[in-house]
């Protein structure tokens, strides 16, 4: 019998539903992939550098232009100047750049410290590095973090804190409270950052992005993960990137050669394209998704489900305690067959489920999709 690395691991449960939306013709709603196309710019580009024969391995690292391109747009978004050369390395999506971050931040028998519910690819890496993650559950209902739990929970074998802001599933984005807090520990204790931004350039209501990418102290420690998939509708073409200093940098590229080696070769060049000459794409983003957040909620006026904030992201969670007594993943099948509505529970993204009747929607849809869906669950 294969002594599996991963005993406890199977399909996600992304795959599972999706799989069902196909199988009972359901709305999916549920694994967060936009249903629009990628701009028809970046399409056009990468038509281009494809028939021009853009075809062979990129630098490890990535394309010079793409890398410069991403350092003029972390300037002009947190006022921080970057070496694209040392600092900005390509991945094939940003899973594989968080994979290879924690890859290089976690030696065996260290700890890694996860704030539940989280995205479910942070604890698989952690384990084949040989660490150890240490789940804290963010308060519900408003999925804050307490850092005085945190502060308790660090030991001599803590090495990082995974951070996700804004945050995959509860939309809540960091304050500038968080970031004193992660701050102060982050000296205090010696610990590396692993900052999960994907959804970076998705805030609503004129919030900010408190990036770690604006704090150099910060930074010195950090690895930022990027996703050009959750930015330009792309999420097939698996494109994201890693910022760090030159040292965790060098780290992170010894690994990602053996991993990868380079990404995409047409899709770097049509997407440095992207950002030098259509880049107000990415100013608009957060108008987008907040508009579509907004036609969700509206059509979703007068249901029973009680609807929590959404400050970013493409996602917004449902509490359907006032129309079912099933649990989650119980609901969220009865939903997908019954009411023809695919969504995620949130239990999946917890180590220790606290019991919570809530659902996560993705509203990065067509609006006639979302109408149609919140009419659906208005009839619950």
């Amino acid at each position: 019998m294969f002594n599996s690395k991963l005993p406890d691991v199977g399909v996600s449960i992304f795959s599972q539903m999706s799989e069902l939306a196909n199988q009972f013709s359901a709305l999916n709603l549920s694994q967060g992939f936009p249903e629009f196309d990628t701009p028809n710019f970046l399409k056009s580009q990468i038509t281009h550098y494809v028939q021009n024969g853009f075809n062979q391995y990129s630098p490890s690292s990535g394309v010079p232009k793409l890398q410069q391109q991403i350092a003029n747009l972390v300037q002009n978004k947190y006022a921080t100047e970057l070496n694209a050369d040392k600092q900005i390395t390509i991945t094939s999506g940003a899973t594989e750049a968080l994979f290879v971050a924690i890859q290089a931040a976690v030696r065996p028998n260290d700890e890694v410290i996860v704030f539940d519910p989280a995205y479910d690819s942070y604890k698989p890496a952690i384990e084949l590095a040989g660490g150890r993650s240490v789940h804290i559950a963010l308060n519900a209902p408003d999925f804050t973090i307490d850092w005085h739990k945190v502060e308790q929970k660090i030991t001599k074998k803590t090495r990082a804190i995974i951070i996700n802001t804004p945050h995959n599933p509860s939309a809540k984005i960091f304050t500038h409270h968080d970031i004193l807090k992660l701050k102060r520990l982050v000296g205090t204790y010696n610990l590396y950052v692993i900052s999960d931004e994907v959804y970076e350039h998705i805030t609503f209501d004129e919030q900010l992005h408190l990036s770690v990418l604006r704090d150099h102290e910060l930074l010195a420690k950090s690895f930022v993960i990027s996703s050009f998939g959750k930015t330009f509708h792309c999420t097939g073409w698996k494109m994201g990137y890693c910022i760090a200093p030159d040292d965790l940098s060098g780290e992170f590229r010894k690994i990602h050669q053996y991993v990868t080696f380079s990404s995409f070769t047409p899709a770097q060049h049509a997407l440095a394209d992207m950002l030098e000459q259509q880049g107000d794409h990415v100013d608009r983003l957060s108008d987008f998704y907040q508009q579509k957040r907004n036609l969700l909620i509206r059509h979703l006026h007068g249901s029973r489900f009680t609807i929590l904030p959404s400050q970013g992201t493409y996602f917004l969670l449902l509490d359907y305690s006032d129309v079912s007594d099933l649990k989650d993943i119980e609901f969220c099948h009865w939903l997908v067959e019954q009411a023809g509505v695919a969504a995620i529970p949130l239990s999946v993204f917890y180590q220790t489920p606290p019991g919570d009747k809530v659902i996560r929607l993705c509203f990065a849809k067509n609006d006639e999709t979302l109408k149609e869906a919140a009419h659906i669950l208005c009839q619950l």
